[in-house]
């Protein structure tokens, strides 16, 4: 499975070869599909630093030494740690809502209504990953309030992802995980971190954007911000960022510093079957200056 590689005492190479491993969450714009231009792009270093995990599609399918895994959203991270330290619990109070009993709309309402009334902890890392798969095309939305608020997503069987779970958690002790403003996480970042940035996507038009994802949006001052803290990182911290978005106007006027490669990609969510076509996606990459 794994490439045998050499570890130098500065250098990790980027990736494993074979089979890719799936997240055992469904996310909108994850980057399963996109993991080998990716890894391409990645420059070779000791840690691999992401500020926005989302599903964790490249922290799988690279071969870093150490990973540090950061996102604004306190119940992804809840769940990640779970796996980190009592995977076999989480996966065990997980496994019983997965039932057909469980995949009718009423009963996700009722979960729904629990989900928000309750605090971190168990129960509510378990119907986190109940969501994910019971809910519509996978999002992770809430209100301004705070309040998860996507809607039931009417699937025939939803797969209960103990396999990958499983694979997550195996190699969860070469992580830290935060939940911390990206900002944050540029602040200590180390020479010899490389940092992959796939923050909420520019959204291709007024009427098209996720970005309540963490239920504050992720505005274009915000994009704006990322880029600026990715080529200080590059340039005064000495370590290479790459990030992943739309290839638009905007989004080319905020990597201006940076090296572009497009790409081709379909479009994963979409309002209608019929937007579900090619899209154009660029990679960002501000290296680091001989």
């Amino acid at each position: 499975m794994a490439q045998n590689c050499s570890h130098h005492s500065t250098r990790s190479c980027r990736t494993l070869k074979g089979s890719k491993q799936r997240s055992f969450l469904k996310w909108a714009g994850g980057k399963f599909a996109l993991i080998e231009p990716i890894v391409k792009q990645l420059p070779t270093g000791n840690r691999l630093v992401e500020p926005f995990v989302g599903a964790a599609s490249v922290f799988l399918n690279t071969d870093y030494e150490h990973y540090w895994l950061n996102d604004i959203n306190p119940d992804l991270i809840d769940v990640y740690r779970r796996l980190q330290s009592s995977p076999e619990q989480l996966i065990e109070a997980t496994r019983p809502l997965f039932t057909a009993a469980n995949n009718q709309a009423d009963v996700y309402y009722q979960l729904r209504n629990e989900f928000n009334q309750s605090q971190a902890g168990l129960r509510r890392a378990s119907l986190f990953i109940y969501f994910n798969r019971h809910g519509y095309n996978g999002l992770c939305r809430y209100n301004r309030s705070g309040g998860f608020n996507v809607p039931f997503g009417r699937y025939k069987r939803p797969y209960f992802p103990e396999q990958e779970m499983r694979a997550f958690a195996a190699k969860a002790h070469l992580a830290t995980f935060t939940c911390l403003p990206f900002e944050q996480v540029f602040a200590n970042v180390q020479s010899g971190d490389v940092v992959y940035c796939d923050p909420p996507y520019a959204p291709l038009s007024a009427t098209a954007s996720f970005t309540a994802y963490a239920g504050n949006g992720f505005s274009s001052d915000a994009q704006l911000k990322l880029a600026e803290c990715a080529n200080q990182c590059a340039k005064e911290q000495r370590s290479p960022v790459l990030i992943s978005n739309h290839d638009l106007d905007s989004t080319r006027f905020w990597y201006q510093e940076a090296s572009i490669t497009e790409l081709n990609v379909r479009r994963n969510i979409s309002r209608n079957g019929n937007g579900r076509g090619k899209v154009k996606e660029l990679l960002a990459l501000y290296a680091i200056a001989e």
